[in-house]
């Protein structure tokens, strides 16, 4: 019938065409008197230049001209918009067969597309149409535009991610960078924190602590903050790491000068079902395992994956103190530490797609785990150059925690692409239980006992409970800008407790006097608004956020009950950001951006009573901290000047007021009243000032070798105030680092990654997110153990190389495996070491953690993708919402 129809439409045309259209009715229009013209089709696919396999999920977008009946003219409209199916086709109908059409092509990870399309109808000349003219523009309005390549882009310079199967290692948003880190070799069957070595920007110290620009940031799974450290999430489940060094008001301002590392899982994206099982052995013979299984349907997608991972831990260690007392004095110590953790992990989600416009997901995570530590240690006294006594400690703990979070969300699209509302509502709450023996004993010289040994024993342990609710708007409003709008509530409860005990006659017993118990309540209130637009080659982002927040902290008695208490209620902070991106051209970006952030005060910093788990040192909180506030700074350059290859350029500046850093005083110790003892707290300084460079060059040096390099240059200036300290602490400092990949051929790959640390003084402040950024867990005390809790110090240049090799296959039945092998320092060159000083004493620290650890891991992939059984629509509501992590 549509044959005919347009058979008797051409035999009008031919006969009087001016008389049938309008002037300016030849385009793509709709207008009166040419529906019976809108019989045209176009349709095609869509492949990869370089596999020439299809792409899914391309937006395909049809424009042309269309009579406007208000104002009697032509205009350009749309007149189709479509997403291509698994397969990469898209077909378009009811078209009028006449004019010029723009078909743009646009998909995440490819670069858009504009081709100029029509449908070249050819009028028979002569008279009326023959039979066989006819046949030929009947065939002419049924268009194939053949297979349209789209080739991959190295960059996206939107907050967006890449789909390509070929993902790019780096990656630039408009307010983070974007590291994708799946096909990591080095840290397979390890943790999170052996793939933050390779990432420019971040530094990672000896006990895994992480740092960005000399900073501890606060640590998000898939957008939303956690309580599990870096060392409890498998490596083997992270997709890529975002790192935003200066957030927009969409995000929390908490975290102070350091930014969020947000570590985005990996989840399954493709219909059908599929999965895998890896499986590790390390040279000390502990185990690492796990197992993923998903599968997508139209409307439901189900995750669920598996980790077990067993960890042994050989540290070594020496410090050498010098204490400036009436008697001056040294303490010379030696350490030697092994500590053994297990950990397992289940997580799960499902999403529902309610309708083309409407996802509900459900998403399930828990963890458990148990160390346990023996560190023994001798500690020589010498006094006014001799040696007096020594003391040989040893310390035993063993610890056990769970974490669960759940998470629920939805997420409504409206009509009006771009226009969409999400909620979720999370919660994750974690305990923990440790037990830690310290034996000391004293001896002369002669190595006769001095007195009765000093048995200490601590019980610990704690609760948290994070909830978070937050709602989101989004609008698209055209294609030069955009709007966003949003609410949150974070609400933390914790509760800690450490019981002190000391062995007496024949039995340990309580001390009330150096024990304490203690819970805390912090609320955070917020909302933001975003606001951002184009204006020729400047792009422009605007965003202002609100927040407040309430803490209530609670000293509670050994049966539980309230002792005494105290709040401290934040007024009302504002918190605009601003960026700007000017576009030089295809390749080369230009932006600056400034934000105001927060760094409020976490539990221990704030908690004001005693830890005497290490008699050196004793740790004590300030509840008259206030929370510091920074403004920051950057000014970056992003240029893709080949294919494959990218350079960055970043210069940031940040400058903040009352900033939260260590310090150190001598006052009577707790345990023996008779003598005195270091107390490590935290004050506020005057104020700091922040700057620094940070260069990164990916670069493909041949088609079988990438090289990626970074550099950072940096300095660190605190005024502290304070009279009994000195009041400036700077110095200039830098890191670089390298990591070359070699294809080898037949899916063998080599990794070769190094690192170089230059002297840089210790970080100002302590975690904000309570621990999140690192292994936590020092069960028993060295007093060299790491930076000393005072404003002033540096650590010393270190410098270390790992090497990994892979080998994958690839089966005709889809199904694919590989086997890796890889070690850490493998020239045994990272050693970790301190000096920190205050009026009273200096002190140099060493430690050694792990070299030469050697990994064997294996990982198998299966799955089936059947088009037919699991066809999908397309849906705007497919969020891949949830927070299951399988994807192949």
């Amino acid at each position: 019938m549509r044959k005919l129809l347009l058979g008797f439409i051409l035999f009008s045309l031919s006969v009087s065409l001016s008389a049938q259209m309008p002037t300016g009715m030849m385009g793509g229009g709709r207008g009166a008197g040419s529906q019976s013209m809108n019989v045209g089709h176009f349709y095609g696919k869509i492949v990869d230049s370089k596999t020439n396999k299809a792409v899914e999920g391309v937006t395909v977008q049809l424009t042309g001209n269309k009579f406007d009946t208000v104002n009697k003219k032509m205009k350009e409209a749309i007149l189709s918009t479509q997403i291509t199916k698994a397969n990469g086709e898209f077909s378009i109908e009811g078209l009028s067969v006449m004019g010029k059409f723009n078909l743009k092509l646009s998909s995440l990870g490819y670069k858009s597309i504009i081709n100029q399309v029509s449908f070249g109808l050819k009028m028979p000349q002569g008279g009326a149409p023959t039979a066989a003219s006819m046949q030929t523009m009947l065939a002419q309005a049924d268009k194939d535009l053949g297979n349209i390549k789209m080739e991959p882009n190295a960059t996206d310079l939107g907050n967006v991610t890449v789909t390509s199967t070929a993902k790019p290692q780096f990656e630039m948003g408009i307010d983070r960078k974007i590291f994708n880190v799946d096909k990591n070799i080095m840290a397979s069957g390890q943790t999170a924190t052996e793939i933050m070595k390779n990432i420019p920007s971040l530094n990672v110290d000896i006990d895994g602590n992480v740092t960005m620009r000399n900073a501890t940031p606060t640590i998000f799974i898939d957008n939303r903050p956690t309580t599990l450290t870096l060392d409890q999430i498998p490596a083997d489940i992270i997709d890529k790491v975002e790192l935003i060094t200066n957030p927009s008001a969409k995000y929390d301002a908490s975290g102070g000068n350091a930014g969020i590392l947000n570590i985005v899982l990996k989840k399954n994206k493709k219909s059908g079902y599929n999965g895998g099982i890896r499986t590790g052995l390390d040279s000390r013979g502990k185990f690492n395992g796990g197992g993923d299984i998903s599968m997508r349907t139209t409307k439901i997608n189900i995750s669920l994956n598996g980790n077990l991972m067993q960890r042994m831990s050989v540290t070594e260690g020496t410090a050498d103190r010098n204490n400036f007392l009436t008697q001056p004095s040294t303490i010379q110590q030696i350490t030697n530490g092994t500590s053994y953790n297990n950990f397992g992990m289940l997580r799960g989600s499902i999403d529902w797609f309610v309708s083309n416009r409407s996802t509900f997901s459900l998403a399930g995570s828990y963890m458990k785990g148990n160390s346990t530590n023996d560190q023994d240690q001798r500690v020589d006294s010498t006094i006014k150059g001799y040696q007096t006594s020594y003391n040989l400690i040893n310390g035993q703990s063993t610890g056990t925690m769970k974490n669960w979070g759940t998470q629920l969300s939805y997420k409504y699209n409206f009509v009006k692409t771009g226009r969409n509302l999400g909620a979720d509502f999370n919660l994750n709450s974690s305990t923990n239980d440790n037990t830690n023996n310290i034996n000391t004993q004293t001896y002369n010289v002669d190595n006769s006992l001095k007195g009765n040994a000093l048995k200490q024993r601590t019980l610990g342990g704690g609760d948290s409970k994070n909830y978070t609710f937050q709602t989101d708007y989004e609008d698209q409003i055209n294609e030069d800008s955009k709007f966003e709008a949003g609410a949150r509530a974070a609400i933390r409860d914790f509760v800690n407790a450490s019981d002190q005990y000391r062995y007496l006659i024949n039995d340990y017993y309580l001390i009330p006097s150096i024990s304490s118990k203690y819970k805390f309540n912090d609320q955070v209130y917020a909302a933001y608004v975003n606001y951002g637009f184009k204006a020729k080659k400047w792009s422009y982002q605007l965003g202002f956020r609100v927040e407040s927040s309430n803490y209530t902290g609670t000293l509670l008695k050994q049966n539980g009950s309230d002792s005494s208490n105290f709040s401290v209620k934040y007024p009302l902070s504002l918190f605009p950001s601003a960026f700007a991106t000017y576009k030089v051209n295809d390749k080369e970006d230009i932006q600056i951006n400034y934000s105001r952030r927060v760094n409020r005060p976490n539990f221990f910093q704030l908690m004001p009573f005693p830890d005497y788990s290490d008699p050196q040192n004793i740790n004590i909180g300030n509840a008259n901290l206030k929370p510091e506030f920074t403004n920051s700074f950057e000014l970056s350059y992003n240029n893709a000047y080949k294919k494959g290859a990218n350079f960055l350029v970043t210069a940031y500046l940040k400058y903040s007021t009352n900033l939260i850093t260590r310090y150190v005083y001598r006052d009577k110790n707790g345990i023996s009243p008779l003598d005195s003892a270091y107390f490590n707290t935290y004050i506020n300084a005057d104020n700091s000032i922040t700057y620094g460079l940070e260069l990164s060059n990916k670069v493909p040096v041949t088609k079988w070798w990438d090289l990626t390099l970074s550099f950072n240059l940096f300095d660190s200036k605190i005024n502290s105030g304070i009279a009994d300290q000195t009041s400036a602490n700077s110095l200039m400092s830098w890191f670089a680092k390298m990591n070359n990949t070699f294809k080898i051929g037949k899916g063998l790959s080599v990794q070769f990654s190094g690192d170089y640390q230059a002297k840089t003084i210790l970080p100002p402040g302590g975690s904000s997110n309570g621990g999140g950024g690192g292994r936590g867990g020092g069960m028993g005390g060295m007093f060299g153990g790491g930076p000393q809790s005072t404003s002033q110090g540096y650590n010393f240049p270190r410098y270390g190389f790992d090497l990994a090799i892979r080998k994958e296959w690839t089966w005709k039945n889809g199904k694919s495996g590989s086997l890796s092998l890889s070690m850490n320092d493998i020239f045994k060159t990272q050693e970790f070491k301190t000096y920190s000083e205050s009026v009273y004493f200096n002190q140099i620290s060493a430690r050694r953690r792990d070299p030469q650890v050697l990994r064997l891991n294996f990982s198998f992939r299966f799955g089936k993708f059947d088009a037919n059984l699991f066809k999908r629509k397309n849906t705007k509501a497919d969020t891949g919402g949830g927070m299951d992590m399988m994807q192949q």
